[in-house]
């Protein structure tokens, strides 16, 4: 600890020796080390001395590392880092290192919650800028602090805040510091869980402890506490974000990303935290926040009369709800003391229209956990790829949904290689589906993801297709090189393995159905899914409708059109439109987890085999063959709205002219 504030007496302990310095006063002293106010007798000028306790560097090895770390911090140099002077040895041989002495105390001294109550967080966000400088500048230079806390932010003559005591900070590529007791370093109370946890750490829990301190200084309190050091590192890990005053509102959207429990949900970097800083800024600067400001204190403490006004001019309650879905943040300021009852019982909650939980990150967290948890696509409601897919759906374009997409593609492509290694045909097709349903919704695949995909489903297949020529099974060949289309093997390549099995010799007695790799010949359904067999689906499931586009129509804007009314006359019996391809995977999983067997859209060459059979109006028919990424698939045959036999379309939407039908592999 770096604190210089207070002098604390140890006792008769004698001050250490250390050449070039005259020792003075004690000003901190901690379980692993002691703060000496000193003076250097070269330069006459006052600076902290930390000396390492014998204990906490016990043995030479652990004392030149130590030494090693401060001259690297030592090389920091930033307007609000605190710098190092010397790094040496005591008479005894104790290391040490001395810096400026900062005469005005820490953070944690301070209170900003008079400024705060009435709405000026000016000190709090220069405070906070000045910091996110500083580390910014650290993480650059490869330094994660690790232990950014209020007694860790001095205040130089001028006032200026500098972040200090990079004593446990540690460079890339050192992995995780733990104690020998096992607990992790730095301060729990700051601490982000992977810290807590000794797990390796970076930036992210800079950032993390930050966010704390930023909690700290808005409320004056810490967003958890506990009896010991343990219950805390638990509820950093495991308790939801509290929220925050009715008055600091504005920040709980803030707070929500910066406090989450995954590193991948947090703000990624200075920049971004920085940014959201700004925005919050920005918005306080509204002339509709500042003049509620300026009167929400008085009538915070004044609940009955807010109400009875409310009543009398519901134009406030109008100009309160439209402020709120502006920014979706709370107006009236409150007093500290004022907080916590108009929080719980005040009769205009319904026209303060308080933040709501930030769905995003919520489902971020989810998907966290469900991915280290390896709950990949069970059980149903708590599962990584609906869990993912519900993100895209609230932020396609947000950097952590598509870095956990990214992380559950490969995830899904490892349990789809798997099975098809081990001859669970069945099994990598439902990975394949839940695949498809994952870039459907999020996007493509990264390429190189996708060319390693295919060039390992192809070794799997390829290696399969192998053992049954060598057993002269040409049955079991054909039927598992016709599976490379469906797991994406590019043409030429699942041509060659066609080739390649049908070379194998027909076997010499008729084998039983399934043959030896257990395959049943697929049987392909010629009545389309009806609107029934749909309908039955998604209130089961309570899946939401797709988007139903009427091709070269402007209908689809001015009245929107689903399964249930595409725009003309259906009845149970008549096939399904208007859902994608997406959802038409859905349904073939829901179904086979219904019925015991395994369904799923036919291919376009499985579907020439047996003509459709289609009531009513002319339909296309969604196939599984889909374009590079698999965001577009095709549609066969000719339907009431095109003469194309043979088309591409986006996988993730619905049309009124194409349906599908299932095929069932056992």
């Amino acid at each position: 600890m770096a604190s210089y504030a207070s002098s604390n007496d140890i006792g008769s302990v004698p001050f250490p020796e250390i050449d070039g310095y005259r020792l003075i006063r004690v000003l901190n002293h901690g379980s692993a080390s002691t703060v000496y106010l000193g003076e250097q007798t070269s330069l006459s000028r006052q600076v902290a001395i930390k000396v390492m306790m014998p204990h906490a560097l016990g043995d030479e090895v652990s004392r030149r590392r130590f030494e090693n770390e401060v001259r690297t911090i030592a090389r920091l140099e930033h307007p609000h880092v605190v710098g190092i002077h010397e790094v040496g040895r005591t008479h005894s041989g104790l290391p040490y290192y001395a810096m400026p002495y900062m005469p005005r105390g820490h953070l944690g001294q301070r209170s900003f919650r008079k400024q705060v109550a009435v709405g000026d967080e000016s000190r709090v966000i220069a405070i906070v800028r000045a910091l996110l400088s500083a580390l910014e500048y650290a993480h650059g230079n490869g330094v994660v602090h690790r232990d950014v806390k209020a007694e860790n932010v001095l205040f130089d003559d001028v006032d200026r805040p500098l972040l200090a005591d990079f004593g446990i900070a540690l460079r890339r590529g050192y992995g995780p510091r733990v104690t020998a007791t096992g607990l992790a370093v730095g301060s729990t109370a700051y601490m982000a869980p992977e810290q807590a946890r000794g797990e390796e750490v970076d930036g992210r829990a800079d950032l993390y402890s930050l966010a704390v301190l930023i909690w700290e200084m808005l409320t004056g309190e810490l967003p958890y506490r506990a009896a010991d050091a343990l219950s805390m590192a638990v509820m950093h890990a495991q308790d939801p974000v509290p929220k925050l005053p009715l008055g600091l509102r504005h920040w709980q959207r803030f707070m929500q990303r910066a406090l989450a429990k995954a590193p991948s949900a947090r703000f990624q970097d200075v920049a971004q935290m920085r940014a959201a800083i700004d925005r919050i800024e920005t918005r306080r600067s509204w002339p509709g926040q500042s003049l509620l400001r300026q009167i929400g204190a008085p009538l915070a403490r004044h609940a009955a009369l807010i109400a009875g006004l409310a009543l009398a001019l519901p134009a406030l309650g109008l100009l309160a709800w439209w402020l709120g879905s502006r920014d979706n943040e709370g107006f009236f300021t409150a007093s500290p003391e004022a907080t916590a009852p108009v929080e719980v019982v005040d009769p205009t909650a319904s026209m303060l229209r308080p933040l709501p939980e930030a769905p995003l990150q919520a489902t971020l967290e989810n998907a966290r956990r469900q991915l280290d948890q390896r709950n990949l696509t069970a059980p149903d409601g708590d599962n990584a790829l609906a869990s993912v897919i519900e993100a895209s759906r609230l932020e396609p374009a947000n950097a952590n949904v598509q870095a956990l997409a990214g992380e559950l593609s490969q995830a899904l492509t490892a349990e789809l290689i798997a099975n098809l290694r081990d001859g669970r045909f069945g099994r990598a097709g439902d990975y394949q589906r839940h695949l498809d349903a994952l870039t459907g919704q999020t996007g493509a695949l990264a390429p190189e993801l996708r060319k390693e995909k295919q060039r390992q489903v192809l070794a799997a297949l390829t290696a399969r297709v192998d053992a049954s020529v060598a057993g002269n099974d040409r049955a079991s060949a054909v039927r598992i090189a016709a599976l490379a289309p469906d797991f994406g093997v590019p043409a030429a390549e699942s041509a060659r393995l066609a080739a390649h099995a049908k070379s194998a010799q027909p076997a010499a007695a008729a084998e039983p159905e399934g043959g030896a790799t257990g395959i049943a010949e697929p049987h392909l359904q010629r009545r389309p899914v009806t609107v029934a067999d749909y309908t039955r689906f998604a209130e089961a499931t309570g899946r939401k409708p797709s988007l139903c586009r009427e091709r070269g129509s402007l209908l689809r804007v001015l009245a929107p059109r689903d399964y249930r009314s595409p725009g003309f006359d259906q009845n149970g019996n008549s096939p399904v439109v208007c859902v994608s391809m997406i959802d038409a995977e859905a349904y073939a999983l829901w179904l086979s987890q219904q019925t015991g067997h395994r369904y799923r859209v036919p291919t376009l060459a499985e579907s020439r085999e047996t003509a459709a059979v289609v009531s009513g109006r002319e339909l296309s028919l969604w196939q599984r063959d889909c374009a590079q990424d698999c965001n577009r698939r095709r549609v066969s045959g000719r339907s009431w709205r095109s003469n194309d036999d043979d088309r591409l379309l986006q996988s993730s939407r619905g049309f009124d002219d194409v349906g599908f039908r299932l095929i069932r592999e056992d």
